[in-house]
């Protein structure tokens, strides 16, 4: 349905028309099976570009990898105070990341717009948690390689390992973001026609 208004004043004339996009039936072809629901939106296809099931299933790994790896840092604390170790960063964000990664494989499988809002709301909160994890193992990575011992050696590659897995997860949530953001954004369009007299 699309809804019309005209403004006109003596020299020009503004029409303003809003065209809601609305769900139509068709069928969308996902991974060569066919999609179960038959209303879906078809703004949501560009969504499907990202390929959010894959993207999702490398941020569960790596949620899975950093979790692992924080273990093993936490067990191997020593004299220093370990600002990783302290902030919990490995075991929460962990968790953010995988649930960041499992709302993307459901959204693909889905296609629903609240499933795909709920991915983009995650992967916001992901790639934030992913920039401070960077952040505190910059700083844990400055402290360890001021001290010159070689009993932190392990500590530095442990960090620096960690931090190869979230520089990725902090790309990835930033770039399905960006596609669930589009998909979600164009639910309603406005178009502004202005005709000169």
């Amino acid at each position: 349905m699309e809804r019309c208004k005209v403004i006109s004043t003596e020299k020009t004339t503004v029409v303003i028309q809003i065209n809601p996009q609305e769900a139509k039936d068709s069928i969308i072809f996902v991974d060569g099976q066919q999609a179960r629901g038959t209303n879906l939106n078809t703004t949501l296809k560009g969504f499907l570009k990202a390929q959010p099931k894959a993207l999702g299933t490398v941020q569960i790994m790596i949620g899975v990898m950093v979790f692992l790896l924080g273990i093993l840092h936490t067990t191997n604390f020593y004299k220093y105070s370990a600002i990783v170790v302290y902030s919990g960063i490995t075991y929460w964000g962990s968790l953010i990341y995988m649930s960041a990664g499992s709302l993307s494989v459901a959204a693909q499988k889905k296609l629903n717009p609240c499933v795909v809002k709920a991915s983009l709301g995650m992967n916001v909160v992901s790639a934030v948690t992913a920039g401070l994890t960077i952040v505190l193992m910059g700083i844990q990575l400055k402290v360890i390689s001021m001290d010159h011992s070689s009993s932190h050696a392990e500590k530095l590659r442990v960090v620096g390992i960690m931090l190869v897995f979230t520089i990725p997860q902090f790309i990835i949530s930033i770039c399905t973001s960006a596609f669930a953001c589009k998909a979600t954004s164009n639910i309603q369009s406005t178009v502004i026609n202005v005709l000169l007299n």
